[in-house]
């Protein structure tokens, strides 16, 4: 759902979507998008107001070891996609974190949008 919310942000901000979900062999970058300057990697993390369990925000899941996974699972991506299709032709690249909070019936509470996170 948080992904749903994100990809509907980004969409509404001018960015494209090239793909979510992309699976790597080191795992999954939830969103990859692109605006007319770069390719952006997008982690999405989603919290329900009010929960008790980790972190207090969302972002705040994001920490240097996600951080450093994410950076190599971007890395394998490149590798695969380079000269494909799908591979928009930007050569700046930029990792984002996008916190969703929805309350327990899943209608969305916050969502923010940290460009440039990591």
């Amino acid at each position: 759902m948080g992904e749903r919310l994100a990809e509907g942000h980004l969409v509404q901000r001018g960015y494209d979507i090239v793909t979510r979900n992309a699976r790597t062999r080191f795992g999954e970058l939830d969103l990859i998008a692109a605006d007319h300057r770069c390719l952006v990697f997008c982690e999405v993390k989603t919290r329900v107001a009010g929960g008790r369990s980790g972190p207090a925000t969302a972002l705040e899941a994001i920490g240097p070891q996600k951080q450093r996974r994410l950076k190599r699972l971007a890395r394998d991506w490149l590798g695969e996609h380079r000269a494909g299709p799908d591979r928009p032709g930007r050569d700046e690249l930029r990792f984002d974190a996008i916190g969703v909070t929805v309350d327990a019936s899943g209608e969305l509470v916050a969502l923010e949008h940290l460009e440039g996170a990591f």
